[in-house]
């Protein structure tokens, strides 16, 4: 590990030529600031050339290493992969549209020569349109009053660690179920929130499906708050107290009302029972839903599965 050497893992999928772009786009930026820097490109199971040219690029370029996932796993996890093969003092993921300014890579190394160990860039506005942006907005306010990590206004997706916390996340943290930022930010380390203003990308449309949106935000709450298991307890207590008092009320109408004048002889009795049967079966089986997201999460992790596999490059040792 040089001392000063900063790695950029590089998030690929489909990325093409977007990698050598990006590469000598990055370059050009740090050689002027004489930052040292190696490229780690991770290839996230791309059925197309992209991991090629990052292999035609690594011969080229003697900072560059590239790798590839044996499937897709998604950004967070590809993370993780590249953190487990940098080499650098420091490290930051970015993806492969460039919407993350390079300058603003270079404000995080300046503070991290300062000392700051955790510097957590995020958008001042953002341009994904009104629907998204509420959506987002919304997550991260939950997240950040709910869950154990603090998020800034409208969130975050990346990071810039100290070789620290890199140890830390290698060692330590079991990348099943979970984010990479979740993790940087549960380890504390007084992270620096930088705001930056992001640039349009070049993507005519989003590859961050519907479906791997909703993957994120599962392990983003399961993985970092117990607002779930405090709904439960809450609506248990609640409707536990609520059938205590309408006891009593029943009671008390059985024993000492007048029945006549409150026409308890219309009331439905059938009807009523099979409402309350239904209603609190129904809350029942939400709960238990609720607690079985826990158990399967638990089960999954006792499989002690790896959260990624890296596949073996050519003429690479089986044991790197």
């Amino acid at each position: 590990m040089e001392s000063k050497l900063l790695s950029v893992i590089l998030l690929s999928y489909y990325s093409g030529e977007k990698i050598p772009s990006a590469y000598y786009r990055l370059k050009t930026v740090l050689d002027n600031e004489n930052i040292p820097f190696e490229l780690v490109v991770m290839d996230d199971g791309s059925k197309d050339n992209s991991y090629q040219i990052a292999l035609d690029l690594e011969q080229k370029e003697p900072n560059v290493r590239a790798y590839q996932l044996s499937k897709n796993v998604t950004s967070h996890y590809s993370i993780f992969a590249g953190l487990s093969k940098c080499k650098g003092a420091c490290a930051i993921p970015i993806p492969d549209d460039e919407q993350q300014p390079y300058d603003s890579i270079v404000a995080m190394y300046r503070l991290w020569e300062k000392g700051e160990k955790v510097i957590i860039p995020f958008r001042k506005t953002r341009d994904d349109g009104w629907l998204s942006n509420a959506i987002s907005d919304f997550f991260y306010r939950i997240m950040t009053r709910y869950s154990e990590v603090k998020f800034p206004k409208g969130g975050a997706d990346i990071f810039f660690i100290d070789r620290e916390l890199i140890d830390l996340m290698n060692t330590k943290i079991r990348p099943i179920h979970t984010t990479s930022i979740t993790e940087v930010l549960r380890l504390g380390f007084n992270p620096y929130f930088l705001p930056y203003e992001r640039p349009r990308g070049n993507n005519k449309k989003s590859r961050w499906t519907l479906k791997k949106k909703l993957r994120l935000a599962s392990d983003f709450l399961f993985s970092s708050s117990t607002f779930p298991i405090k709904i439960i307890s809450g609506l248990g207590l609640f409707f536990s107290l609520f059938s205590f008092f309408l006891i009593l009320f029943y009671s008390f109408l059985y024993f000492f009302a007048d029945e006549t004048s409150l026409n308890i002889n219309k009331i439905p009795g059938w009807t009523s029972t099979i409402v309350f049967i239904a209603f609190f079966s129904g809350l029942i089986l939400f709960s238990l839903g609720i607690i079985a997201q826990y158990i399967w999460m638990i089960y999954e992790e006792v499989k002690n599965r790896p959260g990624f596999i890296i596949k073996q490059k050519p003429n690479e040792p089986k044991h790197d």
